[in-house]
């Protein structure tokens, strides 16, 4: 098998010259040897799918971007939803009026055109012109307004390029025995996509008592001092509810282990998503936040996807992977240190009493009979 680098410059070559039959040929025995997590793989797949596109087979490309989504490097994601979009862009048709018909005028003699030589012979000779003594003027910077534009439009592309539906759902584990779930929906379009009514139709009618709050691009959705059973269910319901809308199954598993120690409670979570039959959504962003009472601790420190501030975890979940989440966390045993703090007021009620009596109160005494 040839070296990397000798198929690189052999496929970029053929890019080059336009051979893009010749360039997806060569690649395609060899394209399963470098896989999309490695940076190999991702530039031959980059290359691969430039050529596709040249020859107009869009769906063969689309299956080369989607191996590109399932990458742990955002750069690579995002490149890859770039690459989805111009894709999936629609052909542009060109205006019959932008073409020029040349028509041949059937009155005209072929002695006409010999009589045009010598013109064309004097035009021959004027082809080249001598432009290198011409002067062009003074070089001019770019003015203070164009910069300005084009930083204004690269700000306005970048958030339209992450993603078209923001998710975000906020998990406040604080106070565990009270939990709170906050789950915000955020369209980046002019108007809400028809699953995003459907979904906010059905979360009303499942969750009346929520606090639920609706605007043109957004929708919020609050439950308030919830147990951990309780959370499970609501948590399954929407994930649940989100999938038959979307026509994709999606599956969520949460476990959780509590540990007493004393004075302690260690409390062990687990949380498993399979998003894997949603590959297509690469409209999507999904982010899991999670706070915690404490200084967490993370099970697995270099998932790329998970970030960690002290008691604040931030989850990025992925479309067409399971993703996996683990930490755990210390808290008061609140029940036994209220008992252990009573028991000792009472024992130093009981020896200030003691030790007051012995000492006696320094009156003076009336003299005994």
């Amino acid at each position: 098998m040839d070296s990397y680098q000798q198929v690189v410059k052999t496929a970029e070559f053929a890019l080059i010259k336009g051979e893009y039959s010749f360039c997806i040929e060569y690649l395609y025995p060899i394209i399963e040897s470098y896989p999309p997590s490695s940076k190999e793989g991702v530039n031959l797949r980059n290359i691969i799918i430039t050529a596709l596109s040249g020859i107009n087979k869009k769906e063969e490309a689309k299956k080369f971007c989607k191996e590109l989504l399932k990458s742990h490097d955002f750069k690579v994601r995002e490149n890859a939803k770039y690459l989805m979009e111009i894709i999936d862009s629609p052909e542009i048709k060109k205006p019959e009026n932008w073409n020029i018909n040349f028509e041949r005028n059937p009155n005209l003699k072929q002695t006409s055109f010999t009589s045009l030589k010598p013109y064309n012979q004097k035009l021959k000779e004027k082809k080249f012109i001598n432009t290198s003594n011409i002067p062009t003027g003074e070089t001019k910077p770019f003015q203070k307004g164009f910069i300005f534009i084009i930083s204004l439009l690269l700000l306005i592309l970048i958030p339209l390029l992450s993603g078209c539906v923001k998710v975000k759902n906020t998990l406040d584990l604080s106070k565990i025995d009270s939990i709170n779930n906050y789950l915000v929906i955020e369209s980046k379009y002019i108007k809400k996509f028809p699953w995003q009514l459907n979904f906010e139709k059905q979360i009303e009618e499942i969750f009346p008592d929520a606090e639920i709050s609706k605007g043109a691009l957004n929708f919020s959705f609050k439950s308030k001092n919830l147990s951990i059973k309780k959370v499970q269910e609501t948590l399954y319901k929407i994930q649940k509810i989100a999938g038959d809308l979307l026509g994709e199954p999606t599956e969520m598993k949460i476990n959780s282990v509590e540990n007493n120690f004393f004075l302690f409670k260690k409390y062990n979570y687990r949380l498993d998503l399979d998003l894997q039959n949603l590959l297509h959504a690469e409209d999507l962003e999904l982010t899991f936040n999670i706070i915690n009472p404490n200084k967490v601790s993370l099970r697995d420190q270099n998932n790329p996807e998970v970030e960690v501030s002290k008691n604040f975890i931030r989850w990025e979940l992925i479309p067409g992977k399971i993703n996996s989440l683990e930490f755990s966390f210390w808290n008061w045993n609140k029940l036994l240190l209220g008992f252990l703090i009573i028991l000792l007021i009472l024992l130093l009620a009981y020896f200030v009493k003691f030790y007051r009596y012995k000492i006696g109160s320094n009156f003076p005494e009336l003299p005994s009979s």
